[in-house]
């Protein structure tokens, strides 16, 4: 059980960023979420977005620790680390 707790947090975590972006990209920036990201990667600030799309995982993960779900919060953790592992290479 605990190795699933830790996908569904990864998971969540996964989601929570993707979300994060998707709403940055089509409040502030007013565009279409693929011409957003696609617009920003060719300027070299994928980094950026990323980033601001990660808050919703500070958010996510104070509620799992609240919920006393550790191993899901964990999870989120891992997502997070990914993600910056990712953006490295993009």
């Amino acid at each position: 059980m605990n190795k699933i707790d830790l996908l569904i947090g990864f998971i969540i975590g996964i989601i929570a960023s993707v979300l994060g972006m998707f709403l940055y990209v089509t409040i502030v920036m007013h565009t279409d979420f693929f011409a957003g990201i696609q617009t920003m990667k060719n300027e070299g600030q994928l980094g950026k977005i990323v980033t601001l799309g990660s808050i919703l995982d500070l958010i996510v993960f104070a509620v799992l620790l609240k919920m006393n779900k550790e191993l899901m919060a964990r999870g989120v953790v891992l997502a997070v680390i990914a993600l910056t592992i990712v953006t490295l290479f993009l």
